[in-house]
């Protein structure tokens, strides 16, 4: 996990879960609401949609899409910069191999 000139990564988590400091995304897909495969799905449609190195922001409110993503990113190459958990939601950030 980059460090983004944190002391270690644990600073990095802290910096990430304040809003004002996640990453700009070129593509943001709202999959709240939606079950497992749709998110992963939805995610995908997006991707295709960017260029080589541009940032996918994606929300989700199912349980499983922690897991899903991480998969979902070991599985196809891109690299999944973060996953940011809240009480109501989690937000992936997924960057186009």
């Amino acid at each position: 996990m980059p460090t983004h000139g944190c002391a270690n990564a644990w600073d990095w988590l802290e910096e990430m879960t304040d809003t004002h400091n996640w990453p700009d995304a070129d593509m943001e897909v709202d999959a709240s609401g939606l079950k497992c495969p749709l998110p992963i799905l939805r995610a995908k449609k997006a991707l295709a949609q960017l260029q080589s190195g541009q940032l996918l922001k994606v929300i989700t409110t199912d349980t499983h899409a922690l897991r899903d993503f991480q998969a979902f990113a070991k599985q196809t190459g891109n690299a999944l910069e973060a996953q940011v958990e809240s009480e109501t939601c989690t937000t992936h950030f997924l960057r186009r191999r």
